[in-house]
């Protein structure tokens, strides 16, 4: 299922808005659970954690910063 280029904008805000917020408090708080490990390895899990958030919206934030390729 295709979404129309609209419907990526309007995705890709939510997702920024309300989604990223929701994982990052979830990140912190599943990473405090634990005794707190050296600066280098917590700050390597942020870095993977920041990166693998995104993966799996790949194909909404995809070309949303370029100009409606429907619209003359």
């Amino acid at each position: 299922m295709a979404l129309s280029y609209k419907a990526r904008r309007r995705w890709s805000l939510v997702i920024l808005l309300v989604g990223l917020p929701l994982y990052i408090g979830a990140a912190l708080y599943v990473v405090s659970l634990f005794d707190r490990p050296p600066f280098w390895v917590e700050l390597l899990v942020y870095v993977v954690l920041g990166v693998l958030w995104a993966l799996p919206f790949r194909a909404v934030f995809r070309g949303v910063g370029k100009e409606d390729p429907g619209q003359e």
